[in-house]
């Protein structure tokens, strides 16, 4: 037997089966990562995602939930994933940017460990005060800060998360120093402001805007670029005189690296489709998230939109002096 020219066909032959693969594809169930505990706020909006996703692909996709190392655990096994596309991630604002900055060693290379599939929605930040600061907008907050702040304290989720370098970044705006109080979960330090024992916080627009509506915290501001539906009537940061201090936790789909750009196109797609249906619009904007345009979900977008945020809040922690874990 010519063993030489078995090999030479094999070789010839693989190439070519594997853009065939790709056009197939699915053709078995699909795993989406999320690289948080179930019944998160990233764990709903992605089931929910799924499941419309699960449609128009014609198979089934399994929520794998894999925690740890806030969010790196499963993103790094994504990133470590054969690329034929069946393993999938929801990563997020901190998975994806912010632990490139907070950790000395980063389990892995967010830009370059990853194939950018598609930005989806994001949940802007509202900056929230104690119900009796005396002030009842952003100018008036900053003149008060600036003011009182050697006696004031922010609260967040805790050291990295997405309700603490929001504040960071509007800390460093006004130009003031504030005592961080780190709490474990958004919850308590909530519970901490509405009895007074906090000045402000840099909430989750979901809960914020909820404690705001019920008079339980003034909402001062919300760190988006517009106005935002769950709260329509609160003023942006940039509204108010502080244009730049934005800042949303978004959520986007990853592939592992290498992963052929049919399955991403048709994947893309899927994720696309899925959030122009209306169904799936309104009950992830009843969780307060934002839907973002058709034109911000290509994976060229996204690619770009993830390096200029992996340097964006660099610089944000850098300027701040938060020591990296």
């Amino acid at each position: 037997m010519n063993w030489t020219r078995l090999l030479l066909v094999a070789a010839l032959a693989t190439p070519a089966a594997l853009p065939a693969r790709a056009q197939n594809w699915p053709t078995r169930p699909i795993t989406l990562v999320v690289p948080f505990a179930a019944g998160g706020g990233v764990d709903v909006s992605a089931r929910i995602q799924a499941q419309g996703m699960s449609e128009r692909l014609g198979q089934p996709i399994v929520v794998d939930n894999m925690g740890g190392a806030a969010g790196m655990t499963g993103a790094l096994h994504v990133a470590k994933s054969d690329h034929d596309g069946y393993t999938m991630l929801i990563g997020n604002s901190g998975t994806q940017a912010f632990s490139q900055s907070l950790d000395k060693n980063p389990l892995y290379n967010s830009v370059t460990d990853f194939t950018p599939v598609g930005l989806a929605t994001e949940s802007p930040r509202i900056l929230i005060a104690r119900k009796d600061l005396p002030v009842s907008n952003l100018q008036e907050f900053i003149a008060y800060v600036k003011a009182n702040q050697s006696k004031m304290q922010f609260g967040s989720a805790g050291v990295g998360s997405g309700t603490h370098l929001p504040c960071v970044l509007l800390n460093t705006a006004m130009g003031v120093t504030v005592t961080h109080v780190p709490y474990r979960g958004e919850g308590p330090a909530q519970q901490d402001l509405i009895g007074g024992r906090l000045d402000y916080m840099c909430s989750t627009i979901q809960t914020g805007a909820a404690l705001a509506k019920q008079g339980e915290v003034k909402g001062i501001a919300v760190m988006s670029p517009q106005r935002v539906k769950i709260i329509p009537d609160l003023p942006t940061t940039g509204e108010q005189g502080l244009p730049g201090v934005e800042a949303s936790v978004w959520n986007a789909f990853f592939l592992p690296p290498g992963a052929p750009g049919a399955i991403v196109a048709k994947l893309n797609k899927a994720i696309s489709d899925t959030l122009d249906d209306p169904v799936v619009s309104k009950r992830l904007e009843d969780l307060g998230l934002e839907i973002v345009a058709p034109a911000r979900r290509t994976p060229d977008y996204l690619a770009k939109f993830q390096a200029d945020e992996v340097a964006r809040w660099a610089k944000v922690v850098h300027d701040a002096g938060i020591t990296p874990n």
